[in-house]
């Protein structure tokens, strides 16, 4: 019995083996990493996907909010409006009603037709007083309205100073006027 050859071939068979086993674990192993591979690839695109489908969502959140956002403003302009619009029917009803007295019996009588001083000075002021609407402005808007309404008060003190000084002086002038008729009067 030969021993080198009985180890020779058993060294063979041994290599054989150990080389079928190195290829079956390679081949594994590069199924392995093509599986991994694919796997990963899988992982990104659904990432990418729930990625846009959450930019989508976050823009068909963030329309629906301007949606609700432009419709409660246009609501609070319609009931602003509404609002104006019922005050100055009232307005109207109560001026009519105030005027169905005294007014009524002096236009059956063909009396005067020019308006009084009293018609006057209240017409004027409905003309200048302006609807205040500042409910529907935010922060900065609020400060402009304000600094709107500081001028135009400041405006109106101002020529209310100047009628004053005028009407005073007026006032003077009609005394010195008068002192002056009178005393020519007594002599």
């Amino acid at each position: 019995v030969d021993f080198d050859d009985i180890h020779r071939k058993r060294m063979e068979k041994d290599l054989t083996e150990l080389q079928s086993l190195i290829e079956a674990h390679f081949e594994s192993r590069k199924k392995e990493e093509e599986e991994l591979i694919a796997l990963t690839s899988r992982i990104e695109k659904r990432r990418s996907e729930r990625a846009e489908q959450q930019r989508i969502r976050a823009e068909k959140e963030k329309e629906r909010q301007n949606k609700l956002a432009e419709e409660k403003v246009r609501k609070e302009e319609e009931e602003a409006k509404k609002k104006a619009d019922d005050d100055a029917k009232k307005k109207k009803v109560l001026t009519t009603l105030q005027f169905t007295g005294y007014m009524q019996k002096t236009d059956k009588r063909g009396g005067s037709k020019k308006p009084t001083e009293r018609e006057k000075k209240r017409r004027i002021l409905s003309e200048r007083r302006k609807e205040l609407n500042i409910d529907h402005l935010d922060a900065e808007k609020l400060r402009e309205k304000a600094n709107e309404l500081w001028k135009w008060m400041y405006q109106l003190e101002a020529e209310k100073f100047e009628l004053q000084y005028t009407h005073m002086h007026q006032k003077y002038e009609v005394t010195v006027l008068r002192n002056r008729v009178s005393d020519h009067q007594k002599k």
